[in-house]
């Protein structure tokens, strides 16, 4: 029992230190966007024409790096001040994938296992799932996606730009504003954090055979259906940030490319913490 205490302890080190930079890194830079980006920004770079505008929306997080955990009071509060429903869905769904910190994440955690592959095919899936479920969402009313209050605040604000012109918000002092950053990205790290080591220590579980039912995963595994259905149902509950969850998929040696791949695309999509975060929008 000792030994099998001692090699979860390893395993757990191993993963949490391995990934807390990359979180680290995350939150940093979504304080920085919190703080310093520009309110109208973002629909003032994207095209006119529907089309377009979701195609590039949904290409945002290569510039504007941000991770799930994060991203959804953000498409809140950039469709309250305008930018097309769609628009948000595409950049809030490819956004935790599709940028910079996540790819060299997933490069990083899987060397000797392809990284490149995956990392083409993680960004490249997330990118057309998103683009679609934005032209999805595109053709129905605002009225049945968002909440009532939401859509109540959208008529609200669109009647007061109208009548008045936008009157942009007060902004820190430029010497607060660094701190507001900061503090941002801290708040942010915190609460990845505490998922991504709880994640850790489930994973660290089933990797050292002491899971109960860790035996049962492993058969999952064996099956072309039911290893990426296992990975994804895993990753719903795991709830893990985007910036660290391919160290827990890279550990799962049992499973597919294709599991870890259905893995690292739909948790970032939808997983148990999103579930409460969208409500506040849809």
């Amino acid at each position: 029992m000792l030994e099998r205490s001692q090699d979860f302890s390893f395993a757990y080190l191993s993963i949490l230190f391995e990934g807390i930079p990359f979180i680290l890194v995350g939150a940093l830079i979504s304080g920085l966007l919190d703080v310093f980006l520009p309110p109208g920004m973002m629909e003032r770079v994207l095209p006119r024409r529907k089309l377009p505008a979701i195609l590039a929306a949904g290409l945002l997080g290569l510039f504007l790096p941000i991770c799930e955990c994060a991203v959804v009071p953000v498409i809140r509060r950039l469709v309250q001040k305008g930018l097309p429903l769609s628009c948000g869905l595409a950049y809030m769904l490819a956004a935790p994938v599709l940028n910079p910190i996540t790819a060299l994440s997933t490069w990083h955690a899987f060397q000797g296992q392809s990284p490149w592959t995956m990392v083409i095919a993680r960004l490249s899936l997330a990118y057309v799932l998103a683009v679609g479920a934005a032209l999805l969402i595109s053709r129905m009313p605002i009225a049945r996606i968002v909440t009532p209050r939401l859509a109540d605040r959208l008529r609200r604000s669109l009647f007061a730009n109208n009548s008045s012109g936008n009157s942009p918000a007060p902004k820190p002092a430029n010497d607060h504003r660094m701190v507001a950053a900061l503090r941002s990205g801290l708040r942010d790290f915190t609460d990845v954090a505490i998922f991504f080591s709880l994640g850790v220590a489930i994973t660290a579980l089933f990797n050292t055979g002491i899971a109960p039912g860790a035996g049962a995963l492993d058969q999952l595994a064996k099956g072309t259906v039911s290893g990426p259905a296992a990975m994804m149902v895993l990753a719903f509950l795991l709830s893990l940030c985007s910036t660290s969850d391919a160290f827990i998929a890279a550990t799962l040696h049992h499973f597919s490319f294709a599991a870890k791949l259905a893995f690292l695309t739909f948790g970032p999509m939808m997983d148990l913490k999103l579930i409460f975060l969208y409500r506040t929008v849809f």
